[in-house]
């Protein structure tokens, strides 16, 4: 991509979970439109790596690892980076847990407990801790990544589902009051069957050749964030071809 043709160019943007699948892949592509990324996950030897593809591709960004199940690890990079930026231009939330797959009767209470933190307390924790950085910008973009088992409730999948349910009503509710008092616009993608490591463990006998790659999912979420959108906008990512 030329300089000319990098519409993200003195853009910051966060993407959670991007030590690898959709957030590593949605790092990369803004980096690739020009923004800074800063990325944030737990794997930090996963995360150089992210980064160091960035830097080949010519990108710019910065690693800042954090686990969202620390309670003052959302405070801590909230204060990290607004130490060093003034403004934040786009939020991608990416990171997740998947419990595993069992019926409501039977649900581990140590991974629900885990999802509840990551996919719902986290999410309201990053509204709350970079609300100030995203009225700043120009134009602030938050979208979230979900999943169609939130709106869809499906046997199997209630210590998930519930969860992304919340993150949903949370992410919408902030949508709404945020509206009418600035420009930051909110987005809900459902990704739809991706190459992950998220979709294997939860379909381990699916060939992950038939399902759609990351890149796909990163491709909308730039040109989203390059285009615009109305706020609460909610889209499932379509199938390629």
């Amino acid at each position: 991509m030329t300089e000319q043709a990098k519409p993200l160019a003195g853009k910051t943007a966060l993407v959670t979970g991007a030590s690898k699948g959709i957030g590593a892949a949605t790092a990369l592509a803004l980096a690739e439109a020009g923004a800074h990324v800063v990325l944030t996950g737990r794997d930090v030897r996963s995360l150089e790596q992210v980064e160091d593809r960035i830097h080949a591709v010519g990108g710019s960004a910065t690693i800042a690892p954090v686990d969202f199940e620390e309670n003052d690890g959302i405070a801590r990079l909230a204060q990290a980076i607004s130490g060093r930026w003034d403004v934040l231009d786009i939020l991608v939330i990416s990171a997740a847990f998947l419990p595993t797959l069992s019926p409501v009767t039977q649900i581990d209470r140590k991974e629900f407990g885990r999802a509840v933190t990551v996919n719902i307390l986290a999410t309201q924790a990053l509204l709350a801790a970079f609300d100030p950085l995203l009225k700043r910008a120009e134009a602030g973009r938050v979208i979230g990544l979900t999943s169609s088992v939130g709106a869809d409730p499906r046997a199997y999948w209630s210590a998930y589902g519930s969860t992304k349910a919340a993150f949903d009503n949370l992410l919408e509710s902030y949508a709404r009051e945020v509206e009418k008092i600035g420009n930051i616009r909110v987005a809900i993608l459902d990704p739809g069957a991706t190459r992950t490591s998220m979709r294997a463990k939860a379909y381990p006998g699916e060939d992950p050749k038939t399902v759609k790659e990351p890149g796909v999912v990163s491709a909308r979420i730039v040109e989203l964030v390059v285009n615009g959108y109305e706020t609460a906008h909610r889209e499932r990512v379509a199938e390629p071809g």
